[in-house]
């Protein structure tokens, strides 16, 4: 097996612990907005909005490289 997806597959195994261990609710503030969720499903949404952050940060600095690269080129 590939180290990477094994390696990825125990990640996801501890998350997957930790979120469950972790199912209380907990109230999030921001602001004048006010709202009540569990803490694993709060977890889940952060992670899923790091991978989202995280995605189009990489595809930003690659597209700006590859227009480097045009530039330096000619």
């Amino acid at each position: 097996m590939n180290i990477k997806f094994i390696v990825t597959l125990i990640l996801i195994v501890f998350a997957t612990i930790f979120i469950v261990q972790n199912a209380e609710m907990v109230e999030l503030r921001f602001l004048f907005w006010k709202m009540a969720m569990s803490r694993s499903l709060m977890f889940v949404f952060l992670v899923i909005c790091g991978i989202l952050i995280g995605w189009f940060l990489h595809s930003y600095m690659a597209k700006k490289n590859a227009a480097k690269k045009t530039i330096k080129s000619r």
